[in-house]
């Protein structure tokens, strides 16, 4: 096979008109056939998403796939904890072999933190031993994400025998440090890990970079970190990459990394910079088996029309056409369908807060989520009463958000969260990072327990529910996934996201995106697990009350 077109060379920083020769999925051979033909279209390598949990696309690997290579990502660099968390070891083994399945190349990672702290309940645990069996895997490319920083510049012993193990294995390390800076910051890089893709603010990322640490600037459907970070790419290209980390169905229909090629093209950085965050720097730093345009690599290129709008022609994986003009040649493939669910239906009085009546000038600590932000703070104020029950009050924007145990029957954790600015109903999720309980959202114990009830029965999904009306997007396959064709679940989750703003009121970008991080501990300041409020700045439980 032969495909001719202007070649950019990301090693020499040229474009030239160029014949490739494609043998047995790899090319044989190039002919540099003069300079860039304008006009002609333009081949360069495909592009890689450092740094994705492929079940936060609610799709399995199989879907994902067929929807990421239409926008020329042709390799992702995926942590598989969030079914770790759910099903330990056989989970990854599940994401590797439902992978398998396609032609796309899945990087996956062996998760170092499951569960993610002891304050929650998980239906798994990832231990040394664990660790030890999957890094040794040929398919497991890294140690994923040690979001357990504290139990870095702590030793913590387990920590550090991961550390060891990825070490022997020469396989990086990956990173999550939120807020780090300065002498813990090196300390924490000196341990061995690589990578953040956790900075969220300009400094952050500057100070993180200049002691030697890769940047990956992540724009997820919840995390949007592009804007402060993309600067950096300027002095630093050798150490930046590009990340979605956590991307909704209906936004990877929209678009994948090359949105993010086209967004810094646009701020005037230069094109070969921008490419090399996008295709080359992680395939370098993980020793990706992905081809980047030279004699013998594998066939691994895309075709766009443009160096300006990167609208993506035709995406090629081992020198198969995968995708052309938008249309997906991935298989529409069905997966086992795998699960961990064990919990009743709850009643509206299972979330009720009761106040002590001889608490003098009560207030209430609130969750105050912030839009694009996996951080959230924590805010104080004076609670709504109701016969010494505390009640959401969405003239306030003061909502109850619990977290229930799926794991096994166990009273419900309630709390309050503002921002999400619903005026009535309730949304409920089987998606809660990382230990994935249920997680709801809402203005009244009797919506908030139909939401939920919702999600049991169904052993998984996304739920949203206001007066007569109710709305499920199930998710059968470890509470997290379905492998129903992915661009009908988009729609289904456009529908449902819809339904949350205009029926509902949230003033969110992507509602169900934010309250599936707001049982996440490792990001402060305050979150809920399913055994209660916690204060991520002391790391450790607190009251609803704080007074």
């Amino acid at each position: 096979m032969q495909v001719s077109g202007n070649l950019l060379n990301l090693f020499d920083r040229t474009i030239r008109f160029s014949q490739l020769t494609i043998e047995q999925g790899r090319i044989y051979q190039i002919d540099e056939l003069g300079t860039e033909r304008p006009g002609e279209p333009y081949l360069l390598p495909g592009f890689v998403d450092a740094h994705v949990h492929i079940e936060s696309s609610l799709l399995t690997p199989a879907q994902f796939a067929r929807l990421a290579v239409v926008h020329g990502t042709v390799a992702t660099v995926s942590d598989p904890h969030e079914i770790g968390n759910v099903l330990g070891v056989a989970g990854v083994e599940y994401m590797i072999a439902d992978g398998q399945r396609t032609p796309f190349k899945f990087c996956f990672g062996a998760p170092s933190c499951v569960p993610a702290t002891t304050f929650e309940t998980a239906g798994a645990t990832i231990g040394v031993r664990d660790v030890r069996r999957l890094l040794g895997l040929k398919e497991i490319g890294y140690l994923a994400e040690m979001m357990n920083f504290p139990g870095v510049l702590h030793q913590d012993p387990d920590v550090m025998a991961k550390i060891t193990l990825a070490k022997a294995f020469n396989k990086p390390i990956d990173g999550h440090a939120p807020g780090l800076r300065g002498d813990d910051a090196q300390r924490y890089i000196d341990a061995g890990m690589t990578t953040d893709h956790e900075c969220f603010t300009y400094e952050e990322g500057l100070d993180k970079v200049q002691r030697g640490m890769n940047i990956l600037i992540r724009e997820g459907s919840a995390a949007k970190n592009f804007e402060a970070l993309i600067p950096l790419l300027t002095e630093f290209p050798d150490k930046i990459m590009f990340c979605s980390d956590d991307k909704h169905p209906d936004s990877l229909i929209e678009g994948h990394i090359n949105q993010l090629v086209r967004r810094a093209l646009a701020k005037g950085h230069d094109l070969f910079k921008v490419l090399r965050a996008a295709c080359l720097n992680p395939v370098l730093h993980y020793r990706l088996p992905v081809g980047l345009l030279r004699e013998g690599d594998p066939a691994d290129f895309i075709q766009v029309q443009d160096l300006q709008n990167f609208a993506v022609q035709q995406t090629y994986i081992n020198g198969t056409l995968v995708a052309e003009n938008g249309l997906s040649k991935v298989p529409d493939l069905r997966s086992e369908q795998v699960n961990r669910f064990d919990c009743q239906p709850k009643k509206p009085d299972d979330f009720a807060v009761m106040m002590d009546p001889a608490q003098n000038e009560p207030a209430i600590r609130v969750i105050e989520a912030l839009d694009g932000q996996l951080i959230t703070n924590s805010l104080s104020f004076a609670p709504s009463l109701v016969e010494n029950r505390v009640v959401a009050d969405a003239s306030r924007d003061l909502l109850k958000i619990t977290v229930v145990n799926r794991y096994q029957d166990a009273a419900p954790a309630v709390a309050f969260i503002k921002n999400f600015g619903l005026k009535k109903g309730a949304l409920a999720s089987s998606v809660g990072h990382d230990s994935h309980n249920i997680i709801a959202v809402g203005c009244d114990d009797e919506s908030i327990s139909r939401a939920v009830n919702l999600v049991i029965e169904a052993r998984g999904g996304l739920s949203a529910v206001a007066d007569s009306q109710a709305h499920l997007l199930p998710l059968p396959i470890a509470g997290l996934m379905t492998d129903v064709d992915g661009y009908t679940v988009a729609k289904q989750y456009t529908d449902l996201d819809r339904f949350a703003k205009d029926t509902l009121g949230s003033t969110l970008a992507s509602p169900f995106m934010t309250l599936s991080f707001m049982a996440l501990l490792v990001i402060p300041h305050l979150k809920l697990s399913d055994k209660g409020l916690f204060d991520g700045q002391s790391f450790q439980f607190t009251s609803v009350f704080t007074a």
